[in-house]
């Protein structure tokens, strides 16, 4: 054996300046248009951090909810109106315009707070798109945002707990308007 030096092994090059370096990505899901509230809480979970978070926020369009599930909901939070509103077939153009509404409001409140921050309207399925944008955007983690679903969330049939099954990433799922966690 010989005490010589190991040859240097070739790596990956550091980046010369600490500009070069992207940016942590942080990619929000969310069914509505998200509150101060919401972003506060979740602009705080990185307050700390020595890199600047992008934030990318994905609203889906809504033109093809599961009726039963979405009655069961609103009757388990004994929303009556809401229970027999959502058996009304779908606007499928409204629903387009509430997901720009939701997602328009979304980037404002982030851009108050001076955080850098895109986003994008997706089809009613988020998930592909989210799994693209985690690996587009080399995410490091996912934040989904949504009302309670009894049903989808006591049946882990929810976006979070898709999420967790397929991202290999933290997901932090929270509630709309809300400091409960999902």
């Amino acid at each position: 054996m010989s005490d010589a030096p190991a040859a240097d092994t070739p790596s990956e090059p550091e980046p010369e300046h600490e500009s070069e370096r992207a940016p942590a990505a942080v990619i929000v899901l969310t069914e509505e248009a998200l509150k101060p509230v919401d972003v506060d809480r979740i602009a705080s979970l990185h307050a700390g951090d020595e890199e600047p978070e992008t934030y990318r926020v994905l609203v889906p369009a809504d033109t093809k909810r599961n009726l039963l599930s979405t009655f069961l909901n609103h009757l388990s939070l004994f929303e009556m109106r809401e229970a027999l509103d959502a058996l009304k077939p779908v606007d499928r153009e409204g629903a387009h315009a509430d997901a720009r509404t939701a997602l328009a409001q979304s980037l404002r409140e982030f851009e108050r707070r001076g955080l850098t921050v895109t986003g994008e309207v997706t089809a009613d399925d988020p998930m592909p798109v989210l799994v693209e944008e985690v690996a587009r955007l080399n995410a490091r983690e996912v934040v989904i945002v949504t009302e309670p679903h009894a049903v989808e969330d006591t049946f882990h049939t929810d976006w979070a707990s898709k999420a967790r099954e397929v991202l290999g990433l933290p997901v932090l799922h929270i509630y709309a308007g809300d400091w409960r966690l999902g």
